[in-house]
């Protein structure tokens, strides 16, 4: 199973949350910057339905994938 880390930074003039080097929203305090990740976590793990999608690889070839509800990833928040 994959585990997605979500780190609590500073950024700009305030917090954020950083996954795999990509900034959320700045926010005013720390406090909301962990609110906002533990949200963001929670709704990664929780299943949803299973769909069809389309995604472009780094070469620019595109793909189809049937992705399975079940399939969420572990979440884990830090700093």
């Amino acid at each position: 199973m994959a585990k997605v880390i979500y780190h609590i930074v500073k950024h700009d003039t305030g917090w954020a949350y950083r996954v795999d080097g990509v900034f959320s929203e700045a926010y005013r305090s720390h406090d909301a910057a962990r609110r906002a990740a533990e949200r963001a976590a929670r709704e990664q793990r929780s299943p949803g339905e299973d769909a069809t999608i389309s995604f472009e690889d780094a070469d620019g070839h595109w793909h189809e994938e049937q992705v399975h509800s079940d399939d969420r990833p572990d979440t884990e928040v830090e700093g």
